[in-house]
Protein backbone atom coordinates (compact mmCIF):
# COMPACT_ATOMS: atom_id res chain seq x y z
CA UNK A 1 0.00 0.00 0.00
CA UNK A 2 0.89 3.32 -1.07
CA UNK A 3 1.70 6.36 1.56
CA UNK A 4 -0.48 9.34 0.89
CA UNK A 5 2.68 11.44 0.36
CA UNK A 6 3.17 8.96 -2.95
CA UNK A 7 -0.21 8.88 -4.55
CA UNK A 8 -0.75 10.20 -8.07
CA UNK A 9 -3.48 12.72 -7.53
CA UNK A 10 -3.22 15.28 -10.29
CA UNK A 11 -4.35 18.65 -9.64
CA UNK A 12 -6.33 18.70 -13.36
CA UNK A 13 -9.04 15.93 -12.28
CA UNK A 14 -12.10 16.00 -9.63
CA UNK A 15 -12.39 13.47 -7.32
CA UNK A 16 -15.48 11.47 -5.41
CA UNK A 17 -16.36 9.75 -1.89
CA UNK A 18 -15.94 6.25 -3.89
CA UNK A 19 -13.01 7.02 -5.19
CA UNK A 20 -13.56 7.80 -8.96
CA UNK A 21 -11.97 10.54 -10.75
CA UNK A 22 -13.43 13.03 -13.83
CA UNK A 23 -11.91 14.88 -15.83
CA UNK A 24 -13.45 17.73 -18.12
CA UNK A 25 -12.38 17.93 -21.98
CA UNK A 26 -14.05 20.30 -24.09
CA UNK A 27 -17.59 18.74 -23.78
CA UNK A 28 -16.66 15.38 -22.73
CA UNK A 29 -15.75 13.97 -19.28
CA UNK A 30 -13.51 11.08 -18.81
CA UNK A 31 -13.93 8.54 -16.11
CA UNK A 32 -11.62 6.41 -14.05
CA UNK A 33 -10.78 4.65 -10.79
CA UNK A 34 -8.24 6.91 -8.94
CA UNK A 35 -4.71 6.16 -7.70
CA UNK A 36 -5.67 5.39 -4.24
CA UNK A 37 -8.71 2.93 -5.10
CA UNK A 38 -6.27 1.05 -7.79
CA UNK A 39 -3.66 0.58 -4.99
CA UNK A 40 -6.13 -0.57 -2.34
CA UNK A 41 -7.57 -3.06 -4.83
CA UNK A 42 -4.52 -4.49 -5.66
CA UNK A 43 -4.15 -6.46 -9.09
CA UNK A 44 -7.38 -5.95 -10.99
CA UNK A 45 -7.86 -8.83 -13.44
CA UNK A 46 -11.16 -7.61 -15.15
CA UNK A 47 -13.42 -4.62 -15.43
CA UNK A 48 -17.32 -4.36 -16.00
CA UNK A 49 -18.21 -1.32 -18.30
CA UNK A 50 -21.48 -0.12 -19.84
CA UNK A 51 -22.62 0.19 -23.10
CA UNK A 52 -22.02 3.20 -25.74
CA UNK A 53 -25.30 5.39 -25.36
CA UNK A 54 -26.30 4.07 -21.85
CA UNK A 55 -27.29 6.69 -19.96
CA UNK A 56 -26.97 7.31 -15.78
CA UNK A 57 -27.74 9.60 -13.65
CA UNK A 58 -24.93 11.21 -10.82
CA UNK A 59 -24.29 8.22 -8.25
CA UNK A 60 -25.69 5.54 -10.18
CA UNK A 61 -23.09 2.32 -10.54
CA UNK A 62 -22.35 2.28 -13.84
CA UNK A 63 -19.66 -0.92 -13.67
CA UNK A 64 -17.21 -3.09 -11.98
CA UNK A 65 -13.84 -3.89 -10.85
CA UNK A 66 -12.23 -6.75 -10.27
CA UNK A 67 -8.89 -7.52 -8.35
CA UNK A 68 -7.61 -10.44 -6.97
CA UNK A 69 -8.99 -9.24 -3.39
CA UNK A 70 -12.58 -7.99 -4.07
CA UNK A 71 -14.91 -6.94 -6.62
CA UNK A 72 -16.01 -3.17 -6.51
CA UNK A 73 -18.68 -1.30 -8.13
CA UNK A 74 -17.99 1.94 -9.38
CA UNK A 75 -20.21 4.98 -9.38
CA UNK A 76 -20.90 7.77 -12.24
CA UNK A 77 -19.25 11.03 -10.65
CA UNK A 78 -21.82 13.01 -13.05
CA UNK A 79 -25.14 12.22 -14.63
CA UNK A 80 -24.59 12.03 -19.00
CA UNK A 81 -24.50 9.28 -22.04
CA UNK A 82 -21.53 6.92 -22.15
CA UNK A 83 -20.10 8.08 -25.78
CA UNK A 84 -17.06 5.97 -25.59
CA UNK A 85 -15.95 2.63 -23.39
CA UNK A 86 -11.82 1.71 -23.18
CA UNK A 87 -11.88 -1.21 -24.88
CA UNK A 88 -8.07 -1.95 -24.57
CA UNK A 89 -9.24 -3.23 -20.52
CA UNK A 90 -11.01 -6.05 -21.95
CA UNK A 91 -7.54 -7.61 -22.83
CA UNK A 92 -5.44 -5.61 -20.52
CA UNK A 93 -7.32 -4.80 -17.35
CA UNK A 94 -3.83 -4.29 -15.61
CA UNK A 95 -3.54 -0.76 -17.77
CA UNK A 96 -6.01 0.64 -14.57
CA UNK A 97 -2.73 -0.54 -11.86
CA UNK A 98 -0.32 1.00 -14.52
CA UNK A 99 -1.87 4.49 -15.29
CA UNK A 100 -5.28 5.27 -13.90
CA UNK A 101 -5.29 8.45 -15.23
CA UNK A 102 -4.19 7.94 -19.03
CA UNK A 103 -4.19 3.94 -20.38
CA UNK A 104 -6.48 3.01 -17.83
CA UNK A 105 -9.24 5.49 -17.76
CA UNK A 106 -12.51 3.83 -17.92
CA UNK A 107 -15.20 5.89 -19.54
CA UNK A 108 -15.96 8.62 -21.37
CA UNK A 109 -19.22 10.34 -21.48
CA UNK A 110 -21.48 13.49 -22.66
CA UNK A 111 -22.25 15.48 -19.40
CA UNK A 112 -26.28 16.13 -19.02
CA UNK A 113 -25.47 18.80 -16.09
CA UNK A 114 -21.92 20.32 -16.43
CA UNK A 115 -22.67 21.89 -12.99
CA UNK A 116 -22.62 18.89 -11.29
CA UNK A 117 -18.75 18.98 -11.69
CA UNK A 118 -18.91 21.60 -9.03
CA UNK A 119 -20.24 19.03 -6.77
CA UNK A 120 -16.58 17.34 -7.22
CA UNK A 121 -13.68 17.37 -4.91
CA UNK A 122 -10.30 18.92 -5.85
CA UNK A 123 -7.15 16.89 -4.68
CA UNK A 124 -7.20 18.96 -1.85
CA UNK A 125 -10.23 18.20 -0.80
CA UNK A 126 -10.08 14.65 -1.32
CA UNK A 127 -6.70 14.48 0.79
CA UNK A 128 -8.39 15.71 3.29
CA UNK A 129 -11.28 13.13 2.95
CA UNK A 130 -8.73 10.67 3.19
CA UNK A 131 -6.91 11.45 6.60
CA UNK A 132 -10.36 11.50 7.97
Amino acid sequence: MKEMKDLNLPDDVKYTKDHEWAKLSGDIVTIGINDYAQDQLGEIVFVELPEVGDEFDQGDEFGSVESVKAVSEIYLPIAGEIVEINAALEDAPELVNDSCYDTGWLIKLTPSDISQMDTLMDKTAYLDMLKG
